[in-house]
């Protein structure tokens, strides 16, 4: 399967989500050229039943798939059909990476049950499969604070900030933040730099890439599939409806 060596190293990974669950979109994203693609269980449109078709339809990206929550048998099945990785989003405390850590790997470090006769394992025709990759969503307050412990989990591949959340829980939570917005993404990078991990963070194509890349974010996510469909239709109506009018 995927060789995830490139995903643990400090370089520019892009990637973008697919909501869709379309293995058709996953096909195409693929070809256009991402490094990854993230298949988001989480607030997409697709189910557990679109997985598998979607990891089939991606032959070069590393396919991460996002669980709504850190349910070991799903992310184990995920792992088990090809996935490259989980991302697991609200990864508030080092407790709750740990969790996900064992639901990740076999034992002795880990929970998770072996049958090599899955995809991971090319359906048994060989016999070791890559460690799997895991972006650690910081979504919160407590995230942040705990970033440095987080990202020192051995297991925790990629802190991975969610923007929309993080940027909601500072608002809802007035009382409880020391840190800004932009502060709060300076604490994550030099978390994951301190660890000698990586961070990434999911934006949209107006957002500065390059300030990013410069705070140490190396795994940036551009858009969904969804949203650059929308724009793309937006885009295609704007012009002709000011022209027919």
């Amino acid at each position: 399967m995927m060789n995830t060596t490139a995903l643990r190293q400090r370089h520019l990974q892009l990637g973008t989500w697919l909501q869709t669950g379309s293995s058709i979109i996953a096909e195409l994203a693929d070809a256009s050229g991402f490094d990854w693609l993230l298949l988001d269980l989480e607030h997409g449109c697709g189910t557990e039943a679109t997985v598998l078709p979607q990891l089939q339809a991606i032959r070069r990206a590393a396919s991460i798939v996002r669980v709504g929550a850190p349910h070991p048998d799903l992310i184990a099945r995920a792992l088990d059909w090809g996935a490259a990785g989980i991302m697991v989003p609200m990864v508030s405390s080092v407790e709750k990476a740990e969790a996900c850590v064992r639901a990740m790997h076999y034992p002795p470090r880990g929970d998770r049950g072996l049958a090599r006769m899955v995809r991971a394992y090319h359906y048994g025709l060989e016999r070791e499969t890559p460690s799997p990759v895991f972006f650690a969503q910081i979504e919160t307050i407590e995230g942040v604070k705990n970033a440095h412990a987080i990202a020192a989990v051995d297991g925790v591949d990629v802190l991975f900030v969610g923007p929309m959340d993080l940027e909601l829980n500072l608002q809802s939570y007035p009382q409880d933040a020391t840190l800004d917005y932009a502060a709060c993404l300076r604490e994550v990078a030099a978390a994951a730099k301190s660890a000698g991990k990586v961070c990434g963070l999911l934006m949209l194509q107006t957002d500065d890439a390059i300030a990013l890349q410069a705070l140490g974010f190396t795994h940036l996510a551009i858009e969904t599939d969804l949203t650059i469909m929308r724009e793309g239709y937006r885009q295609i109506l704007k012009p002709l409806r000011g022209e027919l009018h």
